[in-house]
């Protein structure tokens, strides 16, 4: 089953330094109807403005990833990590009993970037950080894992039994789909046509109960989508 999710019916903010498109309740989007979509608890589209950014600021019990789409990112944290990262790069985090990080845009252009929260197996795990520069090769007309599992093959591992991959491609892709498995597809930039639903840039998708998608651009596209448990 196929489940199109229109942006135009998301959860929106505009605080002005942040633009934010919200796939779940979060933030000033209450919606106890849209909670999680399996271990997926947040999915954020954000527009941060140049020399503006997220302070300093508490997580737990949490996993946080965080995939640029356009411009960079400086990150900071309690561990000690300091970094910039930029289009296609990956930072993430297994936030455990409690970790404080900044995230913030220092460049001089608009940062668009993809916040995915995962709820992980159980409470208390050990904190985790990292970070990995993708380049561009790695996802052109092909999955590139991005994110997996710590039994996964992606260089990025964090606890919870998930996979996430992008790709930018302009030909035809197929993607087998395990029993018990299911998928969250995000269209990043351009527009496709999944199993016959044409996405549009910003749409969503809710994949269960498929054996595999198969993906037509319509335009140059960009995409990634989460792959985990039902």
């Amino acid at each position: 089953m196929i489940k199109k999710l229109q942006k135009e019916n998301m959860g929106k903010s505009n605080l002005g330094w942040l633009q934010s498109r919200f796939h779940f309740s979060f933030a000033e989007y209450r919606n106890p109807a849209n909670m999680h979509f399996g271990v997926l608890r947040v999915l954020n589209d954000d527009l941060i403005q140049a020399k503006t950014g997220f302070d300093t600021h508490p997580h737990d019990n949490m996993e946080i990833i965080s995939y640029i789409v356009d411009g960079e990112i400086t990150h900071k944290d309690s561990m000690g990590n300091s970094e910039t990262l930029k289009k296609g790069e990956v930072q993430y985090l297994s936030a455990g009993d409690g970790i404080f990080h900044s995230e913030r845009n220092e460049s001089d252009k608009i940062l668009r970037l993809l916040q995915i929260w995962i709820i992980p197996p159980k409470k208390g795990l050990p904190r985790l950080y990292g970070s990995k520069r993708y380049t561009k090769e790695q996802r052109d007309n092909k999955f590139l894992n991005i994110v997996s599992s710590q039994d996964g093959n992606s260089d990025i591992k964090i606890y919870q039994d998930v996979n996430i991959y992008v790709s930018e491609f302009d030909k035809e892709l197929e993607f087998e789909i395990k029993e018990g498995r299911q998928i969250y597809f995000v269209q990043i930039e351009g527009s496709s046509n999944i199993n016959g639903t044409i996405l549009d840039f910003g749409d969503a998708m809710e994949i269960t109960n498929e054996d595999k998608i198969v993906i037509n651009p319509i335009s140059k596209s960009h995409i990634l989508f989460i792959e985990m448990k039902k």
